[in-house]
This record gives structure tokens, sequence and C-alpha cells, in this order.
């Protein structure tokens, strides 16, 4: 069986498991060891090739070549742990009873809308700032409303009504299935 977000191509299977096994051990001490011990040869050899210009140029050119290489194996072990992350968040999202569904998949937001929600959490803490039962939640539409219509801080206890003072999200934000 194959599996539906991994390479179809035998070369595309290769490069993932080279690059995963490359990026692992790159991150070891084994391979700063590597570096350390070029970079002494390196150095150490100097005195017999006169400290030239080609001397300099070849550890010049390695390390260039290396770096070149290293960054995109860093952005690609950066990607997939940026991903596997999001995804935990989203199936935590998912799953609490009272949160936003508009947060899943919040990160392909464009930042002008990810301000606009970093203002109504700025929002949520300025309303919990004044809370004396740390228990109470709020939500977004709650800091919302309250900032239109000037009231002061009343919140609602998780898990309850809006006449009791329950966090409420609206209707309308469906939650996937499970």
């Amino acid at each position: 069986m194959t599996h539906p977000h991994r390479p179809s191509s035998a070369i595309g299977r290769m490069l993932e498991r080279g690059s995963g096994y490359i990026t692992h051990w790159s991150g070891s001490s084994w391979a700063f060891a590597l570096a350390l011990l070029t970079i002494v040869v390196w150095v150490v050899t100097g005195p017999f090739f006169g400290f030239s210009d080609t001397w300099q140029l070849v550890i010049n050119t390695g390390t260039t070549v290396v770096t070149f290489l290293m960054v995109f194996l860093i952005q690609r072990a950066q990607n997939k742990e940026s991903l596997a992350v999001q995804l935990k968040l989203n199936e935590i999202v998912a799953a609490l009873e009272g949160a936003s569904n508009r947060l899943i998949d919040i990160e392909n937001l464009s930042e002008a809308e990810l301000d606009v929600i970093h203002r109504h959490y700025h929002k949520l803490a300025e309303i919990a700032k004044h809370e004396s039962d740390i228990r109470r939640s709020h939500s977004i539409e709650e800091a919302r409303h309250r900032s239109r219509a000037g009231h002061k801080s009343r919140p609602r206890a998780a898990g309850g009504s809006p006449e009791d003072g329950a966090a409420c999200e609206p209707s309308a934000s469906p939650r996937p299935p499970a």
C-alpha cells in the first residue's frame, strides 16, 4: 500500500530517505566532531601549503558547498516539524469543546488576518487580567461584543449557557467529525 503523501517515484523516495538520514546525522555530536576535525586538519596543513590562496580556497569552497546544502536540509526539517506541530494543534483545537474552529489551519491566513485574531486574543488577555476567578473562559466574540458595547468585563464560565456566564462559540462553526 502506498502512502498518499509519499513521493511516488523511486528517486523521490530515495531523496526523502537520504535527506532525512543526513538531517538526523548532521545534528549529531559525530557530525560536529567531523567538522571540527576538518578545520583542525586544514589549519595544521596551512604551513605545508604556505598559507597559499589555493589552501584558503579549499576551505572556503568546502564550507560554502556544505552551507548551501545544509540550508535546504534545515528548511526541509523545519517544514516537516512545523507541519507536524500544526496538525497536532489542529487536533487539539478540534477536540476541545468550546475552542474556536476558526483556529484550525490558521497558519494559512494572511499576516493582516492573523493580526486581527491577535488583537482579539489581546482583548481576552486584558479581560482575564481583571478576573478574580482564573477558571473563567472568554470567547473572541465576547471580547468583540464587550469592546463594541463598552461593557465592563463580566466573564462567562466555561461549560455553561450564555445566561449563566458560559463561553459561547457560534453554532455556525461545526466540529469536524471525529
